[in-house]
């Protein structure tokens, strides 16, 4: 069964759209990776600051090692060079149990 990793992202309001900026720019990176099954990034339409990065995975093994891998790097770039837009960050990881709808049937 697949895995899914939240990265959730506290960003300032007024950086969000510096956030979203940022991740179209590199649209793509991650979806080439052996093993990647579905990417989305939702910003908050209520009063939080936190912004999630979702991805799935058909195992652990190949989230791991796409996050060893060049194209993380490569991703990452403009966090080392432009500074980070948030403030903070925490990664989740979860098994997913059950799926419904049409992704379940990929």
């Amino acid at each position: 069964m697949s895995v899914v990793k939240i990265n959730a992202i506290t960003v300032p309001r007024e950086r969000f759209d510096d956030f979203a900026r940022r991740f179209a720019a590199r649209a793509g990176k991650v979806s080439g990776a052996a093993g990647f099954e579905a990417f989305e990034l939702l910003r908050p339409n209520d009063e939080r600051e936190v912004c999630l990065v979702v991805t799935r995975w058909r195992s652990e093994d190949d989230f791991k090692a796409w996050l060893n891998g060049p194209d993380f790097q490569a991703g990452h770039a403009q966090h080392r060079t432009g500074g980070p837009v948030g403030t903070s960050s925490e990664l989740w990881s979860f098994d997913v149990l059950e799926l419904e709808g049409p992704a379940a049937s990929d």
